[in-house]
């Protein structure tokens, strides 16, 4: 996908009626590089007490594989906001543009730093590149990449839609501030925050679920495959929430969900004794050098590629993903609950309590890997004898290799970074939304 020298329509879009400076100034047609855009981003993010959240639409030349991302109807709330943000400002862009075009079409939206922080570490993380030492991903991973010397053109609006700004999520269309520069258009932000984040925990599931499937399949354990079948099973009704809330715009399901939250809740506790145990053992351990023998006795297995204790961080990691799905849904209820107020700001006041007890839980997994993958360690029963035997060099450095491989997938980022949101639009007006990366 190349668009050399191509004009690229660009919105500011504002969750509540703020009062803001020109930062445009006197653009007019001639349009920005991505340089600049990602500079006016920062200056919206410093000079709004809002979030301020800007959109793009890049005409579509290559499908991406729909796997991976949330397929949505054309009459989908999300859908139809989209569609009535193109309609609204089509005669106030720039005349060399034509934003109303019906072929298909390529939406990013980049929502700032503290809006990330605000819905959790946890939730949305870079793509870390397999090829790159310390590389990451962009958000377009999986397309072409755009060139650099497209211009990006600012679309305003003009007309307002009555109870936009305070409508629901689900029926809310968008308005426009009178600046003539900023779109108040909360729940089109909220819709789209919220299904790039069920998209991106739907992603941790399935990898979870990938590597649980192949450690069960060598430690042929029982107890484990039902932890993991129940999980598993609670599958069904997320989907079927996620379609009713997030596609068709209802409030309320009775689908099961209740019984599958309390699967999910039992399995986060476990998870929380589970890692309570793990603290306590390293606690315990002297410092230097760590007997391999006495580890594995708290550790089970982890110095194995299909150990036990490796089995439980999976089944930990399929929890917490599970959840985190579970708290975006829930919290896109409570913002579609009363017709009043802001919809993005019960969106994130409905998430963030729960949301911080998941990260800390994470948290605490990641510092009990991080700390066995530092650890030194000695063959089993001390230092029998000075000399070691070629078997004991070979398990020792194996061992050694597989715990501090344990660091290896810990998440280093401290400062959350902008969020980026794309979503597919066909020509029948349906959508696909992928999994929202750091920008």
């Amino acid at each position: 996908m190349t668009e050399n020298n191509a004009l690229v329509p660009v919105w500011t879009l504002a969750t509540e009626d703020v009062s803001m400076p020109d930062v445009l100034g006197d653009m007019g047609d001639e349009g920005m590089t991505s340089t600049r855009l990602a500079e006016l981003r920062t200056v919206l993010a410093t000079l709004a007490d809002s979030p301020i959240a800007t959109l793009e639409a890049h005409s579509l030349s290559e499908r991406r594989d729909r796997q991976g991302g949330i397929a949505l109807h054309a009459a989908s709330p999300l859908a139809q906001q989209l569609s009535r943000l193109v309609a609204d400002t089509a005669k106030s862009a720039p005349r060399s543009l034509n934003v109303a075009d019906t072929g298909e079409t390529l939406y990013r939206m980049v929502v700032p730093a503290k809006v990330a922080a605000q819905v959790g570490k946890g939730l949305v993380k870079s793509v870390q590149s397999k090829t790159v030492p310390g590389g990451v991903y962009s958000a377009m991973r999986n397309s072409k990449a755009f060139a650099a010397n497209a211009a990006f053109v600012p679309v305003s609006g003009k007309l307002a839609a009555t109870g936009a700004a305070t409508g629901s999520a689900a029926t809310a269309g968008v308005a426009v501030a009178g600046a003539g520069v900023m779109t108040v258009a909360a729940p089109l932000v909220l819709m789209a925050v919220a299904i790039g984040m069920s998209a991106y925990a739907d992603q941790q599931r399935q990898k979870a679920i990938e590597r649980i499937t192949d450690l069960l399949e060598q430690l042929h354990d029982d107890k484990l495959e039902k932890e993991r079948s129940e999980l598993d099973g609670c599958r069904d009704a997320i989907e079927k929430a996620t379609s009713i809330l997030l596609d068709q715009g209802k409030i309320g399901f009775s689908l099961g969900l209740d019984s599958s939250s309390f699967a999910i809740s039992t399995a986060i506790e476990q998870t929380r004794r589970r890692l309570a145990k793990w603290q306590a053992a390293l606690e315990k351990l002297p410092d230097g050098p760590v007997d391999l023998g006495e580890l594995k006795k708290s550790f089970l297995g982890i110095d194995d590629d299909g150990g036990a204790f490796r089995a439980h961080l999976e089944l930990a990691r399929l929890a917490i993903a599970l959840r985190r799905r579970v708290l975006v849904l829930q919290a896109v209820e409570h913002a579609q609950l009363e017709g009043t107020g802001n919809p993005f700001k019960k969106f994130l006041g409905a998430l963030r309590d729960d949301e911080r007890r998941i990260d800390e839980l994470e948290s605490g997994i990641g510092s009990v890997l991080f700390q066995l993958s530092t650890l030194e360690l000695k063959r089993p029963g001390g230092l029998r004898s000075p000399v070691f035997t070629q078997g004991e060099v070979g398990a020792l450095l194996k061992a050694s290799y597989r715990i501090r491989a344990l660091g290896d997938d810990l998440n280093s980022t401290v400062n959350q970074g902008d969020v980026a949101i794309e979503i597919e639009r066909r020509r029948d007006g349906s959508l696909v939304v992928f999994p929202a990366v750091q920008a």
